[in-house]
């Protein structure tokens, strides 16, 4: 099972390394939900992190609808994660009406070419989740899907989690739970839900607190726990 966890700056990309995550999520502004972090901040955790790094491609928090010089922006971080190594990044970018923008998604997978890629937490904000799957599915690019079950905890998701992941059984795309979930809930999660990989923000951070950097014993007690289940 993977773990990946919310890094806003090297030191915290550090513990998580050392304390047995799997992968990085390198953003800035956590509390917001993940913004793109600095070129000078992707640069310093690529030359010193081993494992995977997936970087927050987002440009703002007022939506997760973007406008032409929004979308220059986007894949103008793209296209310098992508120059630097950067193993892969998160994005999402959804209309009006709450429903996947296929045009811009386009662009920013143009821009990214062999990166992995990330459907983050924009999908929670998908009315119709069930039929947004089947549209990810047609973009091979697109290998994962961030999701609490459009709940505002993975836990309280449960239900709509299981039936997504029924929906895509035998299919090249990964449901990654996440929001909500800490090493003292983590069990309960995964006994019922039969994830792959899990995102961690707040729960692996002292007091669970965006404010406050990553844990050592938070990480390495959620690593232990998700290596239980294999």
């Amino acid at each position: 099972m993977i773990l990946e966890v919310t890094a806003a700056t090297l030191h915290d990309a550090k513990v998580a390394q050392e304390h047995g995550a799997d992968r990085i999520s390198l953003v800035t502004g956590i509390g917001e939900g993940g913004l793109t972090p600095s070129y000078g901040l992707m640069k310093k955790v690529k030359e010193t992190i081993h494992i995977p790094i997936f970087v927050m491609i987002r440009p703002h928090n007022q939506s997760f609808q973007y406008d032409e010089d929004d979308l220059q922006t986007m894949i103008e971080d793209i296209h310098y994660a992508r120059e630097i190594g950067i193993d892969g990044i998160e994005i999402g970018c959804l209309t009006e009406d709450k429903i996947i923008d296929e045009q811009a998604l386009k662009r920013l997978l143009d821009a990214a070419g062999e990166m992995n890629v990330t459907f983050h937490l924009a999908f929670d904000e998908i009315s119709d989740q069930e039929k947004a799957l089947e549209t990810l599915l047609s973009y091979k690019q697109i290998q994962r899907v961030m999701t609490s079950g459009a709940d505002k905890s993975a836990l309280n998701g449960i239900p709509h989690i299981k039936k997504l992941l029924r929906r895509i059984k035998d299919k090249d795309i990964i449901l990654i739970g996440t929001k909500g979930l800490k090493p003292e809930n983590l069990q309960a999660f995964l006994s019922v839900t039969p994830v792959k990989e899990i995102r961690i923000g707040s729960g692996v951070r002292v007091n669970c607190q965006y404010t406050k950097p990553l844990d050592p014993r938070s990480v390495k007690a959620a690593k232990e726990t998700m290596n239980k289940q294999k």
